[in-house]
This record gives C-alpha cells, structure tokens and sequence, in this order.
C-alpha cells in the first residue's frame, strides 16, 4: 500500500528520513525569495517543459508553438506579459548559489568547477575541492524529455538555507550539462523538495536536503507562500498563522510515487455547481500552468465564446479579456483561481493563451503556479505521522498580499494597473518571530513568479 503524508493548501511536503547530522534543534526560519531576472510569458514553452520534466512526450504541435515562441520576432513586451524569475539563495561548501527549489523533484544539483570554463561563465559554482567529501562510486544524470540534462558526481558538503544547516547533505556537483542550463544565467542550480525516491543519485538514492534538516526544526514542516508580481517566502519548521485566515483543508498526499501527490476531489467553473471528479494530481512549485484532465479543460473553455484549441499554438487560446473563475475542491473546500491568472498571455493579435492546459500525455495532473498563487489558496501546515502526510489548504488573509504591478490584458488593449509597494530585492533569510504557538515556516523551493495580484501559503 503507498504511504500517505498530509499535505496543507496547493500541497505540503514532509518527506522525513533519517539523515545525517544537524547542528542544534528546535529552529524556525523564513527566507524571502530573489529577485533575479524576468523572462517574457511563453505558454507553449511552459507547455513543454511540463512534459519534458514527468517523462511525457509533448504533441508535436506544442513542441513546434514552444520552438516559434522562441525564435519569433517581437517588439517591447507589455509589462504583464514578463514572468520575474524568484530564486533562493543557498550555501553550498562556502559558496552561495542561486537555486531554484522545486517540489516537484528531489535531487540538489548545482554548477560546479568541474564543469569546463564556458560552462561555468556567468554562474556562481561550487567548488568541492574547498570543503567537500567525495562519494566515492556515486553518480547522477537527470535527463528531460527534450534532451537536455546535466550528469556529475557526488560529494558530501554543509548546506545552509536560511539558519537551517545541513552539515553533510549530499550535492550534486555537476561535470557536464546542456547548453540550456548554461544560457539561463540566473540560476545556479535546482534545490528538490520532493520524496528521496525520486532521487537519481546512483547506485544509492540520497537523502534530500529537507529530509536531512527535518529533525533540526520546531515542527517537521515547511510552507511556501507564492505570490503575483512580488517575492515570495518559505517557511520552515512552523506554520505562520498571520499568513491566513480561516478554515484548513487536509487532503492525504500519496508518497508512492515521489511526488507531493493527492486527488481533488471536484471543480466548478465560474458560478456553476460543483462537478464530482477524482484527479489524480501533483503539486509542482516548477511548474507555471494548470494542467487537468481533458473533459475538465474542455467543460471550461466551453464557457468562454471564441475559444479553442489551435494546434497552431499547441494548447486553448481565446480573446484576450474578462473570463470565468475556476474553482478546485480539495479536502471538503472549494479553493478558487481567479480568471484574471487564467488569462496567461498574450500570444497572437487578440488572442491570449490559456493558463489551464491539459494534461494528456503527462500521467498526472499538475498543480502548478497558477493554482498555487491564487488569492483564496495558502499553503499551510503539513505535518508528519508515523505514516502519513498531510498537504493543508489555507485562505490568504486580505491584508497579507497587495496589488501588484502589471498590466492586465483587455482584448487588444492593455489597461494599466494599480501598482503596489516597491519590492525588497535582498535576500532575507532571518529567524522567524511568532508567537508561543508552534508554527512552522518552511523555507523552501524556488518559484518562476508571474505578475500577479495575489499569493499562496503552501506548507510541507
């Protein structure tokens, strides 16, 4: 039978393993995400990514929209239409890289010196020579479904992440990679926070970073807070109570697989009833979209006059402007995104690409960013039982999150919205101040933020 785990709003992650040591116990920490670059919006990509990352093999429409994505010509890009890249700063050895943490896998991998010179341009790298112990025999190699991957070797080194220190975690010191990898300047590498059986460490999967720390801390937790057009923050060892507002929803999070995996159990779209549907989801921080099953997206797009799946563009594309609200039920509660993060991006002359996609070809469902940020979605405590995980849904309270810049697309026009504080660009990795009640902030993955208006708590 798998294990479950509970998993708190989009999901929770806990995977606890015995691990090697870490120094002092009882710790709580929050650490604000970094702003590091901004990309233009690309669905297709998006798209592709997504199958490249669970092993799925992409239609050929999408892998053709993502490539014309790529190489098309384009004037200035409208505000909305730019993702800003948050990222998490980690040491490794005595070297602090910018990784981005991802829920949806479980490896630490980073730019090293064993890379050759080009490879290395542009990055921070690791350097095992100072402070690391070689894992004699152990290797990996994560390869992606459009070929791209990196490979290396392992070697034992301290890895700090906010106050929490890992004092022999396993590091991925990569020794080749793709070009793909090398070009994206802004990141030095991925930090997983899924389940170690996703590991890819040969001939012995290794023990993640979380696993390793989790004994370290108030409570076996963390939390991400996801947010629109602003950093975000993860809480580790304590849930932040001043972060949400009313009921948690649990939902048991099946292990099996390695994933942060659970089913919701229903969807609405815009005012309509509830409709009963068992989905068979993972909550992915890596990934931007909403991916559903295909009778769910269709029931949606049917709902909005003017939409359709153009091969053209490998996914739903309709004029851009007001559409439906989408609502999940997890564990008993209705979560629901906002139209407005439907709404992904501009993509041909009127037409916006659609920010829900399905998930056929894939093997599960993905709850992604879209889902993750919404303004009535937090993601709360997740702690562990002997054999069980919990993911907990929580509502952002209103006065936690704020307008954010951006301009939102109306048919062929783009209106100006109202703009929110300037943004603390310095990384903020600090003890965490609460009350006597113990909470556990989690300090955790990574996120592609996206311009938008409202944010997530989401606790392991």
């Amino acid at each position: 039978m798998p294990s479950f785990r509970t998993v708190a709003a989009c999901a929770a992650i806990l995977s606890l393993a015995t691990a090697t040591p870490i120094e002092k116990r009882g710790k709580t920490f929050t650490c604000e995400q970094v702003k590091r670059g901004s990309v233009a919006r690309n669905g297709p990509a998006q798209m592709l990514k997504a199958f490249n990352k669970f092993g799925g093999v992409a239609p050929t429409e999408v892998v053709s929209a993502a490539a014309a994505g790529k190489t098309g010509s384009a004037g200035a890009v409208p505000e909305d239409e730019i993702d800003t890249l948050y990222l998490t700063p980690v040491t490794v050895g005595d070297t602090t890289l910018q990784l981005d943490m991802d829920t949806g896998s479980s490896d630490l991998w980073v730019f090293s010196t064993l890379l050759s010179d080009s490879n290395q341009s542009n990055h921070s790298v690791y350097d095992p020579t100072v402070s690391g112990t070689k894992q004699d025999g152990s290797s990996w190699n994560i390869t992606y479904g459009d070929g791209s991957g990196a490979a290396g070797t392992v070697y034992a080194d301290k890895v700090v992440v906010g106050g929490v220190t890992a004092t022999s975690q396993a590091v991925e010191a990569a020794t080749s990679i793709s070009s793909s990898f090398v070009e994206d300047t802004d990141t030095d590498g991925i930090l997983g926070l899924a389940f170690g059986s996703l590991n890819t460490v040969k001939p012995e999967a290794q023990v993640p970073f979380f696993d390793t720390v989790a004994d370290d801390l108030a409570e076996k937790l963390f939390a991400v807070t996801l947010k629109r057009g602003e950093a975000g923050s993860y809480d580790f060892g304590f849930r932040n109570e001043s972060k949400y507002t009313g009921d948690i929803a649990y939902v048991d999070v099946d292990t099996s697989n390695g994933f942060w995996e659970f089913a919701p159990s229903g969807y609405a779209v815009g005012n309509g009833s509830v409709v009963n549907a068992s989905i068979d989801a993972i909550a992915d921080t890596g990934t931007s979209l909403l991916l559903l099953p295909e009778a769910i997206v269709t029931a949606y797009y049917d709902t909005i006059e003017g939409s359709a799946y153009f091969a053209q563009f490998g996914g739903f594309v309709f004029p851009c402007g007001d559409v439906p609200d989408f609502t999940l039920v997890i564990g008993g509660q209705e979560r629901t995104v906002p139209g407005e993060y439907i709404n992904y991006s501009a993509i041909f002359g009127p037409l916006c690409y659609g920010g829900i996609q399905v998930d056929t070809g894939i093997g599960y469902s993905i709850i992604g960013d879209i889902f993750l940020k919404v303004s009535s979605l937090e993601t709360c405590t997740m702690k562990q039982n002997a054999n069980s995980a919990v993911v907990a849904v929580c509502r952002l309270r209103p006065d936690y999150y704020h307008p954010s810049p951006g301009l939102r697309p109306t048919g062929l026009n783009y209106q100006q919205e109202t703009r929110g504080p300037e943004i603390d660009e310095r990384a903020a990795c600090s003890p965490s101040v609460h009350n006597s009640n113990p909470t556990v902030r989690y300090i955790g993955p990574t996120f592609r933020k996206i311009q938008n208006r409202h944010s997530n708590y989401f606790i392991v």
